[in-house]
């Protein structure tokens, strides 16, 4: 078969003896390799996964002591430094068989240029990108307003682009005082812009969520019109199950991070609480390691799950979170279908070095998703344009991407050390 693109959208699907090539197109040759529409990471730190790397010492941390590190390093950003991150990262995405990351950058001291500066990295590499800042009230009113008004603006100038577009941010219910969650109502009645955001990130949500406004974390959100189909809710680990319900009836989509839950406090049972109610779910790399990862770590929970006779189907909920949910919410945010390799969708695909083992009856590759595992993403197409070849990143150097992050970590890192007078926060090794 051959698939025909023009103007990054899939024209024609046919048999290769009736599509001729033609002078000046570029023929991609599979050679019996699987082809499939692209990755959809509903939940990326791409920056942020590159400041804070999984850490244990990090991780035994209490929640507010973690936020305050990340914190500490996010201040210290510029611009310039979330372009050559996010190059870096953007470029191992792509790589990875990703096409669309929907990002929560956090660069309180200049969310203007670095969101611009996200946008220039991703159009220059070719990945679709949703933008977002990660704005709190920890800084205080005015600072938080100024943040989420140049977020808005983001979203204003790039309402339309075809690859790069803006959407309204803030971190979590528990750092977010009303006067910003009001605002960014406002904001958002106004554009009708898509919000990202952190659901019920565990308990340490739920109880300060309570302590400040009597509400729990869902309810909280709805009353501020902030739950709908271009809502992007991630992690949703402390729900029950009318919350469940009332996220499903508001169309919003929750992007499992099930590599971070494993790895920082489990809370309840998201995956199984959420799917009993139909809710829209998709994957995130969510700051832990890439959307594989997240693949893996989502059978483990899945199979945990299912031997507990709390999950019937576990290789239909990987398919949703890993094909269908993704798919819908890439349809959603850009308005054209997406998720198949069929005439009218975008023109997001991959080519695996994989040639799938068939059975012989149905046709059909039983254990895909465990093939595909093992296999290297030899083509990356986003928007029709190749920004992955043979495994190899066009256009941009990726180990000098890497020689220009580790600069910029080794400098931040340096400037954020630890004082002395804070060292009884951290865990003491002996011997």
């Amino acid at each position: 078969m051959a698939v025909v693109i023009e103007g990054g959208v899939i024209r024609r699907v046919a048999p290769d003896a009736e599509v001729p090539v033609l002078p000046g197109d570029w023929e991609v040759s599979c050679r019996g390799r699987l082809v499939m529409p692209g990755l959809v990471d509903c939940h990326s730190h791409l920056v942020g996964d590159l400041l804070v790397p999984t850490s244990g010492e990090l991780l035994l941390h209490p929640p507010q002591v973690r936020l305050e590190h990340e914190r500490r390093l996010a201040a210290h950003l510029t611009a310039a430094d979330v372009e050559v991150l996010s190059l870096y990262a953007m470029a191992r995405a792509l790589r990875s068989g990703v096409t669309l990351a929907v990002d929560h950058l956090s660069c309180p001291g200049d969310v203007t240029g670095a969101l611009d500066a996200q946008a220039r990295a991703a159009e220059q590499l070719g990945l679709r990108l949703v933008a977002s800042h990660a704005t709190t009230s920890l800084e205080g009113t005015s600072e938080s307003m100024a943040q989420a008004e140049a977020n808005a603006d983001f979203v204003r100038r790039r309402g339309s682009h075809p690859l790069v577009r803006g959407a309204l941010g803030f971190h979590a219910s528990w750092t977010c005082a009303n006067p910003l969650m009001q605002r960014l109502s406002r904001l958002r009645d106004a554009s009708g812009a898509p919000v990202v955001f952190h659901l019920s990130e565990g308990d340490h949500d739920l109880a300060t969520t309570w302590e400040q406004h009597f509400q729990r974390v869902v309810p909280r959100l709805e009353g501020f019109g902030l739950l709908g189909p271009l809502s992007v809710a991630a992690y949703a680990r402390a729900v029950d199950d009318t919350e469940s319900v009332r996220l499903a009836e508001s169309g919003t989509c929750v992007a499992l991070g099930p590599g971070s839950a494993l790895l920082v406090e489990p809370s309840g049972r998201a995956l199984e609480t959420l799917h009993g109610r139909q809710n829209l779910m998709g994957l995130g790399s969510a700051g832990h390691g890439n959307l594989w990862d997240a693949i893996a770590a989502a059978l483990i929970t899945a199979m945990g799950a299912a031997r507990g006779s709390r999950l019937v189907d576990p290789d239909g909920v990987l398919v949703q979170l890993f094909a269908d949910g993704p798919a819908e919410l890439c349809s959603r945010l850009y308005g054209v279908p997406s998720g198949a390799v069929e005439e009218g969708r975008l023109a997001d695909l991959l080519v695996f070095d994989c040639v799938p083992a068939l059975d012989p009856e149905s046709g059909q590759a039983p254990f895909l998703m465990g093939q595909l595992g093992r296999s290297r993403v030899a083509w990356n197409i986003v928007d029709g344009r190749v920004t992955v070849r043979e495994g190899q990143l066009l256009g941009m150097d990726e180990v000098a991407l890497a020689r220009e992050a580790s600069a910029v970590l080794s400098r931040m890192w340096a400037k954020t050390r630890i004082p002395e007078a804070a060292a009884h926060f951290w865990p003491v090794r002996q011997g």
